[in-house]
């Protein structure tokens, strides 16, 4: 009985704490279009930059042009990212920024994140 005692309060403090153990219904809430590794890479290398061109995200990220570009549509088509293209030159040029719609997404994605790892370290 004294285990049941001490388990409730800790439960209690734990809910108080903000710490409370993620049900899982909170595991579906997770996002999924950033939850995706590359997608991931993408909006927290946009959250740290005001803008990157599509080479520089490749590179950084370490994918295919075929990958980055699927992905990065995917981000826009959310709304997430924004894409602009333009020449230098003759040369194409593509850059992506991240939208206040995808920064908000991010830190949400990312308390997520804080809230199960703090839950699973108990």
């Amino acid at each position: 009985m004294g285990k049941t005692v001490r388990s409730a309060a800790q439960a209690r403090r734990r809910r108080n704490a903000g710490l409370s153990r993620p049900r899982p219904a909170q595991a579906l809430e997770l996002d999924r279009l950033i939850h995706e590794r590359v997608r991931l890479g993408i909006v927290s290398a946009l959250a740290g930059s005001e803008r990157l061109t599509f080479n520089e995200l490749k590179a950084m990220l370490e994918t295919t042009d075929g990958n980055l570009s699927v992905h990065a549509r995917k981000l826009e088509e959310a709304g997430y990212v924004v894409c602009e293209k333009s020449f230098a030159g003759r040369t194409p040029r593509t850059e992506y920024t991240l939208t206040a719609a995808g920064r908000k997404a991010l830190v949400r994605y990312l308390e997520h994140m804080e809230a199960v790892i703090a839950a699973a370290r108990g």
